[in-house]
């Protein structure tokens, strides 16, 4: 399989030998990657807060036992503090950033606001803080072997178990994690 330019619209899949704790075990949704670096979202990794949690903080009614309960990812060490939604909804939010795999992030207040009184996207998933990386920095975690890549697709985000997102996303490459040495090294 040929190397990307751009690592964005990708899955990163920890490899085993991953320490950094932020990462351990995680599959990233790369929403961006150019020279100036790149961003993306872990998709599996939850949170110490549920969703209706946030709702209260942010003011917003919510009357859905469910909803309130739905997990809140840790998108990433960088900024937890501001959250993103994660989801396939084609309407146009107020700060959307739309991928070409059909998802999108929105970080606006108003896909809160919809999700809250029932009328928001069918899926999504909310990611607080992100996972960021300066110019060459994901290029050399990728040739120091901390990673695995697959494009993404909105099954995994939405049709699997989040405790199940890290080996199906290798699964997608044939990849048995269980079988992959918990050491990095090069031939």
């Amino acid at each position: 399989m040929p190397v990307p330019r751009s690592f964005a619209e990708h899955f990163l899949i920890a490899m085993p030998a991953m320490d950094d704790p932020n990462f351990v075990r995680s599959v990233t949704l790369v929403c961006q990657h150019d020279e100036g670096g790149a961003m993306g979202l872990v998709i599996n990794h939850p949170a110490d807060v549920r969703f209706g949690e946030l709702l209260d903080q942010l003011r917003l009614a919510n009357g859905d036992a469910a909803l309130a309960e739905r997990l809140v990812l840790d998108g990433g060490p960088v900024q937890p503090d501001r959250g993103f939604v994660l989801h396939d909804d084609p309407r146009p939010w107020d700060s959307s950033l739309r991928l070409r795999n059909g998802l999108a992030v929105t970080t606006s207040r108003d896909i809160l606001e919809a999700i809250a009184r029932g009328d928001g996207p069918a899926n999504w998933l909310l990611a607080l803080g992100y996972a960021g990386w300066d110019a060459g920095q994901l290029e050399a975690e990728m040739a120091a072997n901390s990673w695995l890549t697959v494009p993404a697709d909105a099954g995994l985000v939405f049709d699997i178990p989040v405790e199940a997102r890290w080996r199906a996303a290798a699964g997608r490459l044939g990849v048995d994690l269980d079988r992959l040495a918990d050491y990095a090294g090069h031939a």
